[in-house]
């Protein structure tokens, strides 16, 4: 009886695990819209659009984890049981400006959108925002009927090209390019510079090992201008996303505001995480976890860049560089959730890779030169001359494909 008892609570949770999918969600998206706004003393959430598409491309297993902390958390519950049903986290670009100045002097407002499966009876969604000390500073929690006749339909809006079929499309990572500043006649420098991007990525590991798990398609979104608008020249560009350098009055920051607009175009195509590159030869670009990936593209450094940036947008690794020591997003009272950074260094994240000699604790990352701590003397997330991602880097980014497919 006992060794019955114990095969039971082995298969049990397994069975419920494959079959929570089904049993609460259809095999379609519902993005839903927010507006983050406020200033350094407030920050509230607003409920802006619901929305609908079919087919749904990302996890169907280990719906209730979170694989990282991020910056902020959706969950999703059954409504009449109480269950919760799905969770994700991700971080803002309104979040990083509340640690501008600029959030000291106004308020502001920034667009956000994210995707959950579609629940097949009424769920409740609690979104939450944290600060760098990860006390929550803003939280909405609202019900969601799915039969609700005011979601909104979405249809495709841009056509696609599949650039790399993953080994199996239901449990893989969907990523989708988007052309940013390339007019339709530079489609096709668009797709070799795709192309170019995912071999640079793929030369990475352990992507390179796992290369069959990533399925990658490419969205053709022409511009009416080529490049992109650079305010601090006085350049403003009409772009499919209307990108711009100078985010935060930092020149090389290249981001969109317009995630709406971004969603709008990737409507109905397979994507989950999102590279866009930008027809330019200023040097820069931005990455957001589980948001976007930003790279510049016509210049010596791109292949570096849009690997970097991946390493924010997809794994949710942190800049090991130092910047300055202003406006600090890090501090000792606080582990960073980022997995290849450490405010403890008496108690860092990889030991393991320590004890096995394959990592150390080297102080300086966060864009701070004192006070965190990373793995190694140089890794991509620190610098574009430096090959590889480091051992640290390379072990929490398995970790995390491992989640997301296994």
């Amino acid at each position: 009886m006992r060794i019955l008892i114990a095969i039971l609570a082995v298969i049990i949770p397994s069975l419920a695990q494959g079959q929570s999918f089904e049993q609460f969600f259809c095999d379609s998206t519902l993005r839903i819209d927010y507006i983050f706004a406020g200033d350094t003393i407030s920050q509230d959430i607003f409920l802006d659009e619901l929305s609908m598409s079919p087919r749904w491309y990302g996890r169907r297993q280990r719906l209730a984890e979170l694989p990282l902390k991020g910056n902020g958390s959706i969950t999703v519950s059954d409504k009449q049981s109480g269950q919760v049903v799905y969770r994700h986290p991700f971080s803002t670009l309104f979040q990083e400006w509340l640690a501008t100045n600029e959030a000291r002097r106004v308020r502001k407002s920034f667009e956000n959108v994210f995707l959950i499966p579609y629940p097949k009876q009424p769920v409740s969604v609690k979104i939450e925002l944290r600060d760098y000390h990860e006390q929550v500073t803003a939280a909405m929690t609202h019900d969601i009927d799915p039969h609700d006749i005011l979601i909104r339909r979405l249809t495709q809006q841009a056509p696609y090209i599949t650039l790399q079929q993953a080994a199996d499309t239901t449990r893989c990572i969907h990523i989708a390019y988007v052309a940013e500043g390339y007019t339709a006649e530079q489609m096709s420098q668009y797709l070799d510079d795709c192309r170019e991007a995912t071999d640079a990525l793929f030369q990475h590991e352990p992507f390179k090992t796992l290369r069959n798990r990533f399925n990658i398609t490419a969205l053709m979104t022409p511009s009416k201008d080529t490049d992109v608008s650079q305010p601090g020249e006085g350049i403003w560009l009409d772009t499919a996303l209307g990108s711009h350098f100078d985010t935060f009055y930092t020149k090389r920051y290249l981001t969109t505001l317009y995630l709406k607009r971004l969603h709008d175009l990737l409507a109905c195509t397979p994507y989950e995480h999102i590279i866009v590159l930008a027809n330019t030869s200023h040097y820069g670009g931005g990455g957001i976890f589980n948001s976007y990936n930003l790279s510049y593209t016509r210049g010596t450094n791109f292949r570096p860049v849009v690997v970097h940036e991946f390493g924010h947008s997809f794994g949710g690794l942190g800049d090991e560089y130092p910047y300055g020591d202003e406006a600090p997003m890090y501090f000792a009272d606080t582990e960073p959730w980022e997995p290849n950074l450490t405010t403890h260094p008496d108690n860092p994240k990889w030991q393991d890779l320590i004890d096995q000699g394959k990592a150390g604790i080297i102080e300086g990352g966060g864009y701070l030169t004192h006070g965190v701590w990373r793995g190694l003397a140089d890794c991509r997330m620190r610098t574009n001359k430096h090959p590889d991602f480091c051992p640290v880097c390379q072990q929490a980014l398995t970790r995390l494909i491992d989640f997301y497919t296994k």
